[in-house]
């Protein structure tokens, strides 16, 4: 299909943390957390979304050190919501049974499956499971190409550096789709662009800071390498990941949003030894080519269409923040971005492309 005749795509993402309120010190019981997160994944069903998108994250503040099992128990309450990670850290899990795993969510959820694949926000998990973080790069290239090609072919042989051989051997469940699809999760490296475009697979661009417009190169850099390798650009879908949330008005959206973004922001940074940012240097990318999308439905319609003119992509999806935020609250946000941005924004860009 072309990405012209491709309706525009708006969703989700979630690392299900377990919603520790930093600034009151509250903390939320770990089957409260899954149970809200549930009943947040229904409703995005029901109005419309249509992706929800789970981290892999093997730390004390994350619950999803297995999301295919909680995109399972979404499939069986949801219809039509397609079901991905955000990301499966490819390099440090089996792609073999990644694929299982996935191509059994697929026969569940009635072909509904994704795969996301990254190397990942955080590090731990390759000392849980023997790997070399010197191999950081190797594991997620070797693992990429053999996972793209199970997806694409029922017995393999395959041969790598680090994994054991696969002499003609069949692969099962095979899923509903065929192919499975892969997303390869991009957050600011022009060589995995290039690696993804290369073997024909959609990229999924995560924008969570800086002015937008500079990340265009990477659209860029896609296609071209894209085209190169024989792939028809114009077919393979691609999607904005960015931070958000949305209010009945843009001073609450603001107020709810924020001064959790300025906890997480500031823990993640003294990790990674990024300068400090105080919550008026966040609250700069709330404005139209910021990277967050942070408001009423109006601006974050307008901030949408902004960048779909930039990049020309097919997909969005917003990670609406803590689950410490109150659970009425992110419902609400997620009403209004199913019934009141999400169809306004279709219909624009549809009439863009006819």
């Amino acid at each position: 299909m072309k990405n012209s005749e491709r309706p525009f795509e708006v969703g989700l993402y979630d690392f299900v943390d377990r919603g520790h309120d930093a600034l009151s010190d509250r903390k939320k019981a770990p089957e409260q957390v899954i149970a809200e997160l549930l009943e947040r994944i229904e409703l995005a069903d029901q109005v419309g979304l249509n992706v929800i998108a789970l981290g892999e994250h093997h730390r004390e503040e994350y619950l999803s050190s297995a999301p295919q099992m909680l995109l399972a128990a979404i499939a069986a309450r949801t219809k039509n919501i397609r079901l991905s990670t955000a990301v499966t850290v490819l390099s440090s899990d089996d792609p073999v049974r990644v694929f299982q795993n996935f191509a059994t969510l697929d026969l569940i959820s009635n072909g509904r499956a994704e795969i996301m694949a990254g190397r990942g926000s955080f590090i731990e998990s390759f000392p849980l499971f023997g790997y070399d973080l010197n191999d950081y790069g190797g594991l997620f290239d070797e693992k990429l190409r053999l996972l793209d090609e199970l997806t694409r072919q029922e017995r393999i042989t395959w041969q790598g550096n680090f994994r054991s051989p696969i002499n003609d051997l069949p692969i099962y469940p095979r899923p509903l789709q065929n192919p499975l699809p892969i997303w390869v999760a991009v957050g600011g490296t022009p060589a995995s662009a290039i690696r993804a475009a290369s073997m024909g697979l959609s990229m999924a661009l995560a924008i969570i800071g800086g002015p937008a417009p500079r990340f265009s190169g990477f659209f860029d850099i896609y296609r071209e390498a894209a085209e190169e390798a024989g792939f028809d650009a114009e077919s393979i879908p691609l999607s904005i990941n960015s931070h958000g949330f949305i209010a009945e008005n843009a001073q609450e959206a603001v107020d709810t949003f924020y001064p959790y973004a300025e906890v997480m922001f500031a823990k993640i940074g003294k990790e990674r030894g990024w300068p400090p940012q105080g919550r008026a240097q966040l609250e700069m990318q709330r404005e139209l080519q910021g990277s967050d999308f942070v408001g009423h439905p109006d601006e974050i319609i307008e901030k949408i269409l902004f960048q779909h003119e930039i990049f020309k992509h097919q997909r969005f999806l917003m990670y609406m923040g803590n689950n410490a935020l109150e659970h009425k609250q992110v419902m609400r946000a997620i009403e209004l971005l199913g019934t009141k941005v999400a169809p306004v924004v279709r219909k624009e860009i549809a009439s863009r492309l006819q």
